[in-house]
């Protein structure tokens, strides 16, 4: 393989990298313009490396024939150990937090890209840019599509005192379901220290936001109705 073909396959990774990591960075993901970029180039080394072994084995057949059945290469070994240890390094992106997971997604991205950078470093120019094309209009377009046909919900929990209580209660809960936000379970926090009539001031919401809202957001809403003396996100 000659200098300038390796080369313009690298800068081949670059570009395809660089083009899904770009669209992560701007989401503010875990792993995003430089991860996908290394992820491609690396993916696309281990393929040149393949072919380079391909190209010296090849050689060697042909100066020395009789050593064609004691040679054997497996064109897609190398490869398949870039995907498996790819996969390690999009489970670190993935998040579990209060009950929700983030970073499928990404994980996702950055298991592609090391595909797309195995077809660079093999020479499938039409396989990876085409490809990396259409990674990249998942990514943005169908995002849109996701959020209005699959709407999904992150749970989040707030710790909600009242300086009193019956009006506020009922304001937050109409802010809820207005705000399309579903109550899946509501606990009363006792202060034994408290009077009587302040026992009850304090609830804890879990509830389910949907994806085009943020807790931070919802959580200074509720902070703005009358009555509600203080509110934490748990």
């Amino acid at each position: 393989m000659r200098e300038h073909e390796v080369i313009l396959r690298l800068l081949l990774a670059v570009l395809v990298g660089g083009l899904i990591g770009y669209e992560r960075e701007y989401k503010h993901m875990p792993a995003g313009f430089r991860t996908h970029i290394l992820v491609c180039i690396g993916a696309a080394v281990a393929s040149i490396i393949q072919m380079y072994a391909i190209e010296e084995t090849s050689i060697m057949i042909i100066q020395h024939p009789e050593l064609s059945a004691a040679i054997k290469t497996d064109i897609g070994r190398l490869g398949a150990q870039v995907i498996t240890g790819v996969g390690f390094l999009g489970a670190g992106t993935i998040i579990h937090e209060k009950g929700s997971v983030k970073g499928l997604t990404t994980a996702a991205s950055i298991w592609a890209v090391a595909c797309i950078g195995l077809a660079v470093g093999l020479g499938y120019y039409f396989l990876s840019i085409s490809s990396a094309i259409l990674v990249f209009l998942v990514l943005v377009s169908l995002k849109k599509v996701e959020r209005k046909f699959f709407q999904r919900r992150n749970i989040s929990v707030f710790r909600i005192e009242f300086a009193y209580k019956q009006e506020a209660v009922k304001k937050v809960a109409e802010y809820l379901k207005s705000s399309n936000i579903k109550v899946k379970h509501v606990e009363f926090i006792i202060d034994e220290d408290k009077n009587e009539e302040e026992l009850y001031l304090t609830r804890e919401y879990t509830i389910l936001i949907p994806n085009t809202l943020h807790a931070e957001e919802v959580a200074a809403q509720l902070s703005l109705i009358e009555g509600v003396d203080r509110i934490e996100l748990i």
